[in-house]
């Protein structure tokens, strides 16, 4: 389907072609038409299937197609994440250009200036209104943010909210808002605590569910099975001469695992730099900045860099933790192999994540090869590749006696690298 065919004003389809896109995702496909309908809407789809612009696009429709009048802010965009909020309110400005819609951005970290400027912002009003819960929080609980006249409420990556805990924050800024406004909630995954937030904001809300992409056929996946402290001299190995990759992504589950492989990569003299919420905005926004103009070329991160961030042509992604989801898995490696180009996802899995990654290999419907850690790092477990039957039966560990819980995890020599 064209965007043509949505009935969009001509400057928006305009601005749409000016950005080099002419046919609609699926996601967009389905919701697009029903947020044009007025309906609420609870829509799951994996980042990097055009969420955004599948809320994003109708509402800038609706909101230049009836300008605002009295200087009110038509519509509320809530995400988990400074990083998020900036790219959406920067793909506002490029397309509200065409149409004269503005938007204001609120989210944490900044100085004293940065506050003081969305504040005049929300006291001179905009259409839009983009923002993290806490720092809108803030600004609401001053008195001088009026949420009383939105038309549009969106929840943008709501598990990722809920994982981070504002549903306390999130629930007292829906209390601020317009009760007949149209409430969009997008989510990559469908937890329970998302149907019950669903339950409680939405109006008869409308379903749509995109099934979780399987990872581009041009990205190559690999493993390696290796003992925690084997990680950081594998990942040094594997990087060692390795020119050809300009950008590097490796994923951690932890911020204090991001500060000890930068600091270790750091030794080996390695262009790498860390983000996680320890930073503070400016620096953030430094390190990011580094990492496209290719001033760096690694970057280490928690998952917070695996969604809602727009990074191009990374070559290679390393998983130095298993995550707990599989959806994660297919979040984490989608940022390379992007727009059909090729890419290569490593990704390191001790004894204790065996099981966790069985569970992603059954929901990619395939089986991960595992290649030999290099000798010289010493010994290494082995993975035992049999069928997935469930934790108690996914892995052993050789054992001095008993057989209480016996699991198929047992040591071998490594192969030469």
């Amino acid at each position: 389907m064209k965007f043509k065919d949505f009935n969009f004003l001509p400057e928006l389809v305009e601005a749409i072609s000016y950005m080099g896109f002419t046919d609609a995702t699926p996601i967009q496909e389905e919701a697009i038409p029903i947020v044009q309908n007025g309906s609420d809407i609870i829509a799951c789809a994996q980042t990097g299937t055009g969420k955004t612009a599948a809320f994003l696009l109708p509402l800038l429709d609706k909101i230049a197609k009836n300008p605002n009048k009295d200087n009110n802010t038509r519509a509320l965009i809530i995400t988990p994440t400074r990083e998020l909020a900036m790219q959406i309110d920067q793909q506002i400005d490029a397309i509200g250009y065409f149409l004269g819609v503005t938007s204001i951005p609120a989210y944490g970290g900044g100085d004293r200036e940065t506050w003081a400027k969305q504040k005049v912002a929300f006291t001179q009003g905009a259409d839009i209104i983009v923002a993290t819960p806490g720092r809108l929080l803030s600004h609401i609980k001053l008195g001088y943010v009026d949420l009383t006249q939105i038309d549009f409420l969106v929840l943008d990556e709501a598990d990722r909210m809920l994982d981070m805990g504002f549903s306390d924050d999130i629930n007292a800024i829906i209390k601020s808002t317009n009760k007949e406004r149209q409430t969009l909630l997008f989510s990559a995954t469908m937890p329970g605590n998302i149907r019950k937030l669903a339950q409680k904001i939405l109006k008869n809300p409308k379903h749509v569910s995109i099934a979780i992409s399987k990872p581009a056929e041009s990205i190559v996946q690999v493993a390696y099975v290796v003992h925690e402290n084997q990680k950081t001299g594998l990942i040094s190995h594997l990087l060692t001469g390795k020119k050809n990759y300009s950008k590097i992504i490796i994923f951690s589950s932890s911020k204090k695992n991001v500060q000890n492989i930068v600091s270790a990569l750091k030794r080996k003299k390695f262009l790498v730099a860390g983000i996680s919420s320890d930073l503070d905005q400016k620096e953030r926004e430094a390190v990011l900045l580094s990492f496209r103009n290719e001033k760096i070329n690694i970057l280490v991160g928690t998952d917070i860099i695996a969604r809602g961030i727009d990074i191009k042509d990374i070559d290679l992604v390393i998983n130095y933790n298993v995550p707990s989801e599989g959806e994660d898995y297919v979040h984490r490696i989608g940022r390379t192999g992007r727009a059909s180009g090729s890419g290569l996802a490593i990704t390191l899995i001790t004894s204790d994540e065996v099981y966790k990654f069985k569970r992603i290999e059954k929901l990619l419907e395939r089986t991960i090869h595992k290649l030999p850690v290099p000798e010289f790092l010493g010994e290494a477990p082995e993975y035992k590749s049999t069928p997935f039957k469930g934790r108690g039966n996914s892995y052993k560990r050789k054992s001095g006696g008993g057989n209480r819980n016996k699991k198929k995890w047992n040591k071998r020599k490594p192969k030469k690298d």
